[in-house]
């Protein structure tokens, strides 16, 4: 049975010797600690949380979304910025800049991203089985949620069904069911955007932006993705064909980082003019906030200056600089969900005695910190045992 289910799903034969065997370098080394520490860190939350309940995260009936969702939302985005980014060789064939060579570990990567953000939520659900159980049987085809759920559920299926044509190297087949894929990823991805788009109660969020929006930073973040895992792949040393595809994938990103601040620059001009209440004081607050620009900085103009600095070149500052942009993507998501709930609905008081109410604050307990750092510790450990049992190399020649 076992020798069948190789021959459908080609993998390396590897010992759990060999599975760790790898270099012995301060680097490796570093990271399998780290990766241990992080994967022991979201097991302790997670112990936690089952043994003390939903009372262990710092979430309030004022800010009802915490860091969990933020998590949440940062994986997922890293999952379609990778199967974007995937698409590119495997689905539209973008073979003179050799976009193939990145496909399969864009695919597994874009795999390994959204177990690992359905992992985190499972946790702020309350009751995932249960969930699963009565998104069939009685569906709310009105619900942004409900379809959030189903639409990703069946982006994860396409992508593990491309991701194993890949690896048998049927590549019509693959390319029918990565367009599918694809498709169904970017519907999904933009309902994500509309769970805060339709909340009409938050003038803030709602609207037609976040919807866009949402897609246009995955791709952004599928980029930065793209630059980590092939300069940890190649030791930033990269053969002629992958300096061609980084090049290429750096003029995109440079277009995008462009496209993205002139479409936040008019998103928070509109949220300021006019001085509606609800929208304009948010964004005034958002704009005094240091994460909104440590948001900025990051993922935006420090990546954007290497860029141009560099003309879409210099591969190794890219590198780093996509490892800095990584970091404000997860403040993007985090302002994005906090932002959204700065306001509070009850805007009057109700009793006497009660002051009058201001912002909603909110810190993470250390139990979604744990939760949330182990979400990463998990995609380290999938994707390195990944890297292990598939062959993620595709051998392209250069054209």
């Amino acid at each position: 049975m076992a020798k069948n289910l190789m021959g459908f799903l080609p993998v390396k034969r590897v010992s759990l010797k060999e599975l760790f065997d790898f270099e012995s370098t301060w680097i490796n080394g570093a990271a399998f600690v780290v990766t241990i520490i992080l994967l022991f860190m979201f097991f302790a939350g997670v112990l936690n949380y089952l043994l003390h309940g939903h009372h262990v995260f710092n979430v309030t009936r004022e800010h009802p979304w915490g860091l969990l969702i933020a998590t949440y939302v940062f994986f997922v985005v890293s999952s379609t910025g990778l199967c974007i980014v995937g698409s590119l060789g495997d689905v539209f064939r973008f073979d003179a800049l050799n976009y193939r060579l990145f496909s399969k570990r864009a695919i597994f990567g874009s795999i390994v991203t959204i177990l690992a953000g359905f992992a985190v939520i499972a946790f702020e659900i309350g009751h995932p089985v249960r969930m699963m159980i009565y998104n069939v049987a009685s569906p709310g085809l009105t619900s942004a949620i409900w379809w959030m759920g189903t639409l990703y559920g069946l982006y994860l299926t396409f992508m593990i069904i491309e991701f194993i044509l890949l690896l048998r190297h049927e590549m019509r087949k693959a390319q029918i069911v990565g367009f599918i894929g694809l498709a169904v990823g970017l519907a999904a991805h933009s309902n994500l955007g509309s769970v805060f788009g339709f909340l009409n109660a938050r003038p803030i969020s709602n609207g037609v932006y976040y919807p866009t929006y949402f897609i246009l930073t995955a791709f952004i973040t599928g980029i930065f993705i793209a630059f980590i895992m092939m300069g940890a792949r190649y030791r930033l040393r990269f053969p002629a064909p992958i300096d061609t595809m980084l090049t290429g994938l750096a003029k995109i990103q440079g277009f995008l980082l462009g496209a993205f601040l002139f479409f936040a620059g008019w998103k928070m001009l509109t949220d300021l003019y006019g001085g509606m209440p609800g929208r304009a004081d948010v964004a005034w607050h958002i704009l005094h906030s240091r994460l909104f620009w440590a948001e900025i900085v990051l993922a935006i103009l420090i990546p954007g200056a290497v860029i141009l600095l560099g003309r879409a070149r210099h591969h190794v500052a890219m590198f780093y600089a996509s490892l800095i942009g990584m970091i404000g993507v997860f403040f993007m998501r985090y302002n994005l969900v906090h932002d959204t709930q700065l306001k509070p609905l009850q805007t009057m008081k109700i009793t006497r005695y009660q002051l009058p109410p201001t912002w909603v604050e909110y810190v993470p307990s250390a139990t979604e910190i744990y939760i949330s750092l182990g979400g990463l510790g998990l995609v380290f450990a999938m994707y390195y045992i990944g890297t292990r049992v598939f062959d993620l190399d595709e051998k392209i020649e250069p054209i």
